[in-house]
């Protein structure tokens, strides 16, 4: 059943793949694709920029399209077959997981499947395994239901896309490389899988590649992962170099052994616990898009709708939450490494909200909300709190996934318009997604009952009884950004099917998507709601240590989880009240009384613009990194490359020596007077020298 659960994704992709590339041939029998034309039909999807003065501040900004309303090209012959094969495979792989996911949860049925010998080279020994725990069983849960899901939903949105099969095939060889990730049973596999991601993920946000907008951004996702994966290789030889393994029994089995030695880094002689968990976490900061790390994750939006929802709601960006679930043994004696991971959590969550108040792209907003929630995971994992934190994980992969997949709908209503401040008034022209949408917002701003407000809140209890230095500040940011996160959620909802329509013409003509689209909406719907009560226990309460077994590491001084159950009533009831807040005024400023936040933006001209800006972290890193990077390649192209090696080799000396060959080359006349006369001078020469030579004597 484990191997089904994996492999049916990669069966499905490679099929596909096939599909896309015999159809590729049909239309191009005996050459390559014309380049540009191969994916002219994605027309249908151009992203266009279109001038805009409806801003907030009045100031001119531009709106994102996602496409035009026609394809050019017809679609790719075995379309249908591609969407049919992938998503059938999906469905039962998601099934699959969760009757997995009760066994192993609820039936106490851990399992260790070998799957082959990888790499046998002299102390390094790597099998490829599948380690099914419970942490993995809910990871299999989130990664398959969601990528099901998505590929039922990219059926309708893809619809006009010529290029469906590729596209599945990217899906579905995602959906397996995260499922290598989480199953995996050594921090190689672990890599491999989590390069995996980053290479789909590439492909995903590229998909449109004639568009400049989508390469920059796969660019900047693979450049920006590229960072972090560094630092996690790192770890993984540190660990390697001292535990003499890499399956994760040994390296946790070894672990408490590490305590109290050092490393040299950097002339220094550090704990290397600490360090080697650093170096590990900050593979998790690239590809959880933390504080630093995470400009990547807003212009990863350029890719298409259910790309989004995949990788940015529920997938990849989750794996570094998992990944520091899975090494909670080292994190535990690494207190120094936790106190930093609380540091960088709780500033992502406050950091990337303040952004998401301004952003005026419906996908983007909801990116900046993943960001940010993706910080509130990181603070429970600080805290000590990891189931605490895979409670939020699984909880949020529904309700975020239904709201990135809900914007796709109003999207896909709007004629491929993103700018909410070109909709208005459409609760009443797609009444499901409005619907869908409300359940989303109250699931991610933690209204009661909801699967967001067991989790969230639960993330809140832990920060304020965690017993590091930087709890107390994780618990500040983690309760402001709950105000800040529910008045950007109401916003959007407000500005998006609220008040009076800004594009009649849109308005006019938008309709409920095809089902395909909205049976995932419901199901999401369904699961953003009861995600929440039922796990409660099990993940946050009581029965945690007997679901979870030896899944995770539950030191004898974390106290958190008992603790987070004696809390005063008041701070129980704050995030609830955060939330409630945030919801006023939100509806007074776009409901009651439009003009305020206008004016707002008008009187607060700096600060507006700094965080529609995004804090200018794009404009710093181009400074930084960018212009530095550039001006040291343009100087060796210039003077290294061109002046000092052509100046002095091919344009020099050889340069030379070709001039003295070409003239020499001149006295070769063939006349034999030319070489008498040459041999008499010589001779002559020769006995003039031979004369004074012998006088000298």
């Amino acid at each position: 059943m484990y191997q089904a659960i994996v492999f049916l994704p990669l069966l499905g992709a490679i099929l596909a793949g096939l599909i896309a590339l015999a159809g590729a041939r049909a239309r191009f029998p005996g050459q390559a694709p014309p380049p540009g034309l191969e994916d002219n039909a994605t027309d249908a999807h151009v992203h266009h920029h279109a001038p805009s003065v409806h801003g907030d501040a009045g100031v001119i900004h531009h709106s994102h399209h996602e496409g035009d309303s026609h394809a050019v090209e017809p679609a790719a012959a075995g379309s249908r077959t591609a969407e049919l094969i992938t998503t059938t495979l999906l469905m039962i792989s998601m099934i699959l997981s969760w009757i997995a996911f009760v066994q192993v949860g609820f039936n106490h049925v851990d399992a260790r499947v070998p799957i082959l010998t990888w790499i046998a080279a002299g102390d390094l020994k790597i099998e490829w395994a599948l380690r099914i725990d419970t942490l993995t069983a809910v990871m299999l849960v989130v990664v398959n239901t969601v990528s099901a899901f998505v590929h039922l939903y990219s059926i309708g949105y893809m619809n006009e896309d010529p290029y469906r099969p590729r596209f599945f095939a990217y899906l579905s060889i995602f959906t397996f490389f995260m499922l290598m990730l989480v199953t995996s049973d050594n921090l190689v596999q672990m890599f491999f899988g989590w390069e995996g991601v980053g290479l789909a993920s590439y492909l995903l946000i590229g998909f449109w590649y004639h568009n400049p907008e989508a390469n920059a951004a796969a660019i900047k996702a693979f450049v920006v992962n590229r960072v972090g994966d560094f630092g996690f290789a790192l770890g993984i030889f540190a660990l390697f170099a001292f535990v003499g393994a890499v399956d994760l029994d040994t390296v946790f089995a070894q672990a408490p052994s590490l305590t109290g030695k050092t490393m040299w880094f950097f002339g220094y002689h550090p704990d290397a616990l600490t360090i080697i968990c650093l170096l590990l976490f900050m593979g998790a900061m690239g590809k959880s898009a933390q504080f630093l790390l995470h400009t990547w994750l807003p212009d990863a939006m350029e890719g298409p709708t259910p790309v989004s929802a995949l990788i940015h709601a529920a997938t990849m960006v989750t794996a570094g939450v998992f990944m520091v679930a899975r090494l909670s043994p080292l994190f535990e004696l690494a207190p120094n490494a936790q106190i930093f991971v609380t540091f960088i959590g709780a500033t992502t969550a406050i950091f990337a909200a303040t952004i998401g108040l301004v952003q005026n792209d419906i996908k983007r907003i909801v990116a900046y909300s993943t960001c940010s929630q993706l910080g509130y995971m990181f603070v429970a994992m600080g805290c000590g709190a990891y189931s605490v934190g895979m409670f939020h994980l699984f909880t949020h992969a529904f309700f975020k996934a239904l709201l990135f997949l809900g914007s796709g709908s109003v999207i896909h209503a709007m004629h491929h318009e993103q700018d909410i401040r070109h909709m208005g008034g459409l609760k009443d022209r797609i009444p499901y997604t409005y619907t869908v949408m409300i359940i989303g917002t109250l699931a991610l701003t933690g209204f009661p009952l909801t699967a967001g407000y067991f989790s969230k809140d639960a993330i809140i209890e832990a920060a304020y009884v965690g017993h590091n230095p930087m709890a107390l500040y994780g618990f500040v940011c983690t309760i402001a950004a709950a105000l800040l996160t529910s008045f950007y959620s109401w916003r959007l909802i407000f500005k998006t099917f609220h008040g009076e329509p800004h594009d009649r013409k849109h308005w006019k003509e938008a309709h409920e998507s095809p089902m395909t689209m909205l049976v995932p909406l419901g199901f999401l719907a369904a699961g953003s709601v009861l995600a929440g009560l039922p796990f409660k226990e099990v993940f946050a309460g009581h029965g945690v240590e007997g679901f979870f077994r030896e899944a995770l590491t539950f030191g004898k001084d974390n106290h958190v989880l008992e603790d987070m159950h004696h809390i005063p009533l008041q701070i129980g009831l704050l995030p609830t009240v955060m939330m409630a807040i945030g919801f006023v005024i939100a509806w007074h400023f776009y409901i009651r009384r439009p003009d305020i936040p206008v004016e707002l933006a008008r009187q607060h001209d700096f600060l507006y613009r700094f965080l529609l800006n995004k804090w200018y972290f794009d404009e710093l890193y181009d400074l930084i990194f960018v212009r530095p990077a550039k001006w040291i390649g343009r100087e060796l192209w210039k003077k290294g490359d061109g002046w000092l090696i052509d100046g002095f080799g091919p344009d020099g000396v050889s340069a030379r020596v070709l001039d003295v060959t070409r003239n020499v080359v001149r006295l070769q006349t063939g006349y034999l007077y030319h070489y008498a006369f040459a041999m008499l001078i010589g001779v002559a020469a020769f006995i003039t020298w031979f004369m004074f030579s012998a006088g000298m004597h």
